[in-house]
């Protein structure tokens, strides 16, 4: 039984494989080129994952072998797809994985409001700080305080209905709110 080869042949008849259109780490691949490409994805990828791996200009083809495609295809992070609607989702566990994100811009408040978030909470920093690190330390702070948003909500909402501050010195509104507050859903 006879097989026929379906790799390019030279001249003389014999048979010649491609190889892989890449320099590793200074040394031309000599794997088998596969069906993989060598695109402009992937030269992105490997410029950003700072690879060492460059294109083989001796080689007039872009095919790149199994084992680097492998290699690159690990490294890409593929990134799901958002849905619509899908930012609206307030479950705690979406907004524990956005947990890095503050709405508060820590570098842009002055100096002396930073000194003040840090005597009244205590903070504990090296004296002479900057202000970069003193926000930081913050901004950190602030991230760890733990909040119960339908509490809060719901004291917002009858202090509202209420008419009330809770600079009021009314001694009726401290003994009144004294009570925890049911959040009607």
């Amino acid at each position: 039984m006879v097989m026929e080869d379906s790799r390019p042949a030279d001249l003389d008849g014999a048979t010649t494989e491609q190889l892989c259109c890449l320099i590793d780490d200074g040394r031309p691949c000599m794997r088998p080129a596969g069906n993989a490409s060598y695109g402009k994805k992937i030269q992105k990828t490997v410029q950003q994952r700072k690879l060492k791996l460059e294109l083989n200009d001796k080689i007039n083809h872009s095919y790149i072998c199994d084992h680097h495609k492998e290699v690159i295809h690990s490294l890409r992070q593929i990134k799901p797809r958002k849905r619509p609607g899908s930012d609206r989702d307030s479950s705690p566990e979406v907004q524990a994985k956005r947990g890095n994100k503050t709405d508060v811009n820590f570098l842009q408040m002055p100096v002396n409001t930073l000194r003040r978030y840090k005597r009244h909470f205590k903070l504990t920093t090296k004296p002479g700080i900057s202000k970069a690190l003193l926000s930081d330390a913050v901004q950190r702070h602030f991230k760890s305080i733990p909040v119960n948003e339908k509490e809060i909500l719901a004291y917002f909402m009858y202090m509202v209905k209420h008419k009330k501050s809770k600079l009021d010195t009314d001694t009726d509104t401290h003994t009144s709110l004294s009570k925890p507050l049911k959040f009607q859903e």
